[in-house]
């Protein structure tokens, strides 16, 4: 995760040259630094960007693969449903022309 650096020193020198006592100018820059500590402690650095990108990526071919795969079985299933029902179509033609005639 990131580090973000915090001079609580300079913090606190400026609080006691605004007049802030020195122990009260010393809690708020500690106190400011733990809040800055806590805060930055979640974010995500471009590394963990990557990783996440990288994650995502790999899903998605494997939805791909998966998608591809069952498109080609429903590809297979279609013809030969397609080729069943035209050979079926053709016998009844041909079984009714003969009965006909």
């Amino acid at each position: 995760m990131t580090t973000l650096t915090f001079d609580t020193l300079k913090f606190a020198n400026r609080l006691k040259a605004a007049g802030v006592s020195p122990g009260h100018a010393e809690a708020e820059a500690e106190a400011l630094s733990e809040v800055f500590e806590a805060n930055t402690s979640a974010l995500a650095t471009k590394q963990d960007l990557h990783e996440y990108e990288s994650a995502i990526r790999t899903d998605l071919h494997h939805l791909e693969e998966r998608f591809n795969n069952k498109l080609e079985k429903l590809e297979m299933r279609m013809t030969i449903k397609l080729g069943s029902i035209m050979v079926i179509g053709t016998g009844l033609m041909v079984t009714l022309s003969k009965l006909i005639h």
